[in-house]
């Protein structure tokens, strides 16, 4: 099974959107190549109704913002059940929504959902849920789970202050953990501060890290789909992504 496993040195970090530009980015490398999410919380409830004979009863569904668009910047036309199976409404760590919500993680649903993806696709690209230490059950984390699925760990850093050593916690810990670190993406999620931090820590972690940056990917104004991919040509390093699939 080939593909990625995307996570954050933090949560809001933009996993989602470096998520979209390595599905574009292995398109370019013309591989079949899907997105998944396994879990997102924070999900909207779409009402609508149903007809039963003579009555009209209300249903409502759960909507993944960010596996929808993972699914419509893949061009997939699979259920959005197996792009992201797991979902929650509350905006929290899946173990703590679980438990509010009184619905438990099913793991074995995410590693169906998994399987049947990466039979139909030559890649797959998972986007985890915040950072590895975030608690899915109780015991189990999103470290475990990246674990179990065995792609290579690409890790989604901030540019500003601070994110040398959130970069470099996350990327030891993997390691020592016994997870492949495929690379760094650091990435713009708010407009360029130009700050001294900003200018100089991409350097610093070229220096420092075991592991190479793939890409420095820039602030994007929209999220269109030609917008994504255009930034992935031009910031993303196809060569060292290409080694991995």
């Amino acid at each position: 099974m080939k593909g990625f496993f995307i996570t954050g040195t933090d949560t809001e970090v933009g996993k989602t959107i470096v998520t979209a530009a390595l599905i574009k980015a292995v398109k370019l490398l013309g591989l079949r190549v899907c997105g998944m999410k396994p879990i997102e919380t924070g999900c909207k409830k779409s009402a609508f109704s149903v007809q039963r004979s003579a009555f009209r009863d209300e249903c409502r569904e759960l909507i993944p913002s960010d596996g929808m668009f993972l699914k419509e910047m893949a061009g997939m036309d699979d259920s959005i059940d197996f792009v992201t199976p797991i979902r929650f409404e509350n905006p929290l760590a899946p173990f703590t929504a679980s438990e509010i919500e009184g619905i438990p993680v099913d793991i074995d649903k995410i590693q169906k959902a998994y399987k049947v993806l990466s039979k139909k696709y030559e890649v797959v690209i998972v986007e985890g849920i915040g950072g590895l230490l975030v608690p899915i059950k109780k015991d189990y984390f999103v470290l475990d789970l990246a674990g179990e699925l065995g792609l290579p760990i690409i890790v989604v850093s901030r540019p500003g202050l601070g994110t040398i050593n959130h970069t470099m916690l996350t990327v030891n810990y993997a390691i020592k953990e016994g997870l492949d670190v495929a690379g760094i993406i650091i990435n713009y999620s708010h407009p360029p501060e130009n700050t001294i931090a900003e200018n100089t820590n991409p350097e610093v972690l070229k220096e420092i890290s075991h592991v190479p940056i793939i890409g420095i990917f820039p602030y994007l104004k929209d999220f269109e789909s030609d917008t994504i991919e255009n930034a992935a040509v031009k910031n993303l390093n196809l060569e060292m992504i290409k080694k991995y699939i």
